[in-house]
């Protein structure tokens, strides 16, 4: 499994438009694609004129597998890129109200 980033622009109105995408995108990915992609994390960004953006990490067998996934769950990947290497310098931090 290689990891991808993947940036989703403008692509949802509102953080309920969101959450039902991402429960699709989960449930899509495990039941349709156990073997080729799993999704690891995303951060969620502010986009101008108040839409919401992506950025997220996935671990998959390869870059079609990606848009394979995004095509299937009907959200956009708009661009995908292939990870390198990892440098951790710091553990994500906790959001505010977020259970320790």
């Amino acid at each position: 499994m290689n990891t991808y980033v993947i940036r989703r622009e403008q692509a949802w109105q509102s953080p309920q438009e969101l959450e039902a995408t991402a429960a699709r995108s989960k449930e899509v990915a495990e039941s349709e694609f156990p073997d080729d992609i799993s999704w690891i994390r995303s951060y969620v960004i502010s986009e101008p004129g108040g839409t919401l953006g992506t950025v997220c990490i996935y671990q998959a067998t390869d870059i079609e597998s990606v848009r394979r996934h995004a095509k299937r769950v009907d959200m956009p990947a708009d661009e995908v890129l292939e990870v390198a290497d990892t440098v951790v310098i710091r553990p994500d931090p906790q959001p505010e109200g977020a259970a320790a």
